[in-house]
Parts: structure tokens; C-alpha cells; sequence
């Protein structure tokens, strides 16, 4: 009899663990809301004393869509069979003929760090267009906010950082053609039920116009900041009953929003799927 009670104890204390375990992991986990809140365009960012290279880079979106270039490279990252190209940046060197792209490698699948190598849609065209320039490609990485700047003041010929089209920049730089079409998503716990009535982008927005007592992230100086504080350019109305905090890439607000810090953040479709997976390993 005791033997048999040692047994069924083990058994219990083993499924408390396991209960214990799950629960554990389930606090680490994030869900997207696959729900398509904004409309939005990303194109490339070129100086506007710079016409030459705009009608290039414009002439090579249009190769590279016809040709089937583009959709070999978006495959890689949103395909079955995932694995993007490893790209190496030159140094950099007035004395060569170059092609300086300013970006912020934390914007997976667009752009990102594997290393000393950079990999991403964004950073796969930016190769592709550099060798058919017959120039040495070099990424400058730096804050995402800088990005637009750096090319605006010279210092970088394009800006490629999955760029939101907007007239603010648009007084900047000269766009490209477009070339991806994105929208801004709600990313929550695992566990957070908020959103799970919801079937539309009004549906979202009702929801977080009631929510009192909230914060929300965003990465600094994207669509997903605009879309939190409101902005009428874009036709945000914005959430002023909601605190937004901005952060330097959206996986640290995702993990801050794990710390506790966060109740949900606001970020682009596709680096959010890229993010929720490698929080949900």
C-alpha cells in the first residue's frame, strides 16, 4: 500500500511540474492578432540630388519583379523552405566606387544581423542592386530614426529599412517605386484574451479606444508609433487613453511586454510573425 502511494505521489508531484513548466512557458509566449490595422507602402529613400540613381534603383524594382527575382527572394522568408542569403558589407571607402545603404538591421524579415553578415528582403535588393551598378555595397547600421536623415544629408545614398511611403518623408528624400505593401498588427501575451473577440480592424480599434490603464510599445519613428499617437497625414486618430512607449527595435518592446512592462505592442505584420516566433521557440 505505501508503495503504491509513493507512486501515485510521484505521479501527482510530476504533473504539478509539468503543469508548473507549461505555465512557465506560457508566460514567455506571444500571439499576433492577425488582424491588418493601416494600409501601408515601403519603397527605398533616395537623395533628392540624386536623380540618376532614383531612376536606376526604379528601372531595377522593375526587373526584378518581372523577372521573378523579387518573389525567389521574399521565399526565403515567408516560404516553406525558410533561409535568407547571407550578405557581406564593404568597408567604407571614398576612394571606391560604392553603394552606401543606410538601414536599422533589426527589422526581420527586411533587414537584420546574422553575425557579421546582414540578411533580409531589403538587404537581398540592396545587393541586387548594387552588383547590377557595379558597386561595392556598403550597409551603414544605425538608428532607425537616422535612417531617412543619413541619405537627406548625404551621408548614405538610400535608405533601405522597410520604409513606410509618407509625405514627412516624402520633404526628405525622393521614394522609389513601391515594392512591399504592409500593415501594422497587435502583438499580446500568449495568454491575453483582450483581442480574441475581434474579427475586424474596427473591431481592434473599439478595444483599444475602451482599455484604461494601458501601455503599448512601438519601434521609435515607425507607422506603429503614428498609428498609437495619432497622426493626420496618415488618418490615425491615435489612443490618447492609452500610455505608448517607444523602443529601438520591436523585439525589445516584445520582451519588455513579457518583463511585464507592457500590456500589448504595436508593429509591422511581418517583423511580427518574425518576432513572435523567436519568442515562442
Amino acid at each position: 500500500m505505501k508503495k503504491i502511494l509513493s507512486i501515485v505521489l510521484v505521479v501527482a508531484l510530476l504533473s504539478v511540474a509539468v503543469f508548473a513548466l507549461a505555465a512557465c512557458n506560457d508566460d514567455k509566449s506571444v500571439k499576433v492578432i492577425e488582424i491588418p490595422l493601416t494600409e501601408e507602402e515601403y519603397a527605398f529613400g533616395i537623395n533628392k540630388n540624386d536623380p540618376e540613381l532614383l531612376a536606376q534603383v526604379n528601372q531595377i524594382i522593375d526587373e526584378i519583379m518581372a523577372d521573378g527575382t523579387f518573389d525567389e527572394i521574399t521565399s526565403r522568408y515567408f516560404g516553406e523552405n525558410l533561409g535568407g542569403k547571407n550578405i557581406t558589407s564593404h568597408a567604407k571607402d571614398a576612394s571606391k566606387d560604392q553603394l552606401l545603404v543606410a538601414t536599422n538591421a533589426a527589422f526581420a524579415p527586411f533587414e537584420s544581423k546574422n553575425g557579421e553578415y546582414y540578411t533580409g528582403i531589403d538587404m537581398e535588393i540592396a545587393q541586387v542592386i548594387a552588383d547590377k551598378l557595379n558597386k561595392e555595397l556598403v550597409i551603414l547600421d544605425m538608428e532607425f530614426d537616422s535612417v531617412v536623415t543619413s541619405v537627406q544629408q548625404g551621408t548614405a545614398d538610400i535608405a533601405m529599412a522597410g520604409l513606410t511611403v509618407s509625405a514627412e518623408r516624402a520633404e526628405q528624400v525622393n521614394f522609389s517605386k513601391t515594392y512591399y505593401k504592409a500593415s501594422q498588427v497587435v502583438i499580446v501575451k500568449e495568454g491575453d484574451t483582450t483581442f480574441d473577440g475581434c474579427a475586424t480592424a474596427a473591431d481592434v480599434e473599439n478595444v483599444l479606444k475602451g482599455l484604461t490603464g494601458k501601455k503599448a510599445g512601438y519601434q521609435s519613428g515607425t507607422t506603429g508609433g503614428l498609428y498609437l499617437t495619432g497622426d493626420a497625414e496618415m488618418g490615425f486618430a491615435g489612443f490618447a487613453n492609452i500610455e505608448s512607449a517607444p523602443y529601438s527595435n520591436g523585439a525589445l518592446a516584445v520582451q519588455d511586454m513579457i518583463n511585464g512592462n507592457l500590456d500589448l505592442v504595436i508593429i509591422d505584420e511581418a517583423p511580427a510573425s518574425m518576432i513572435a516566433s523567436s519568442f515562442n521557440k
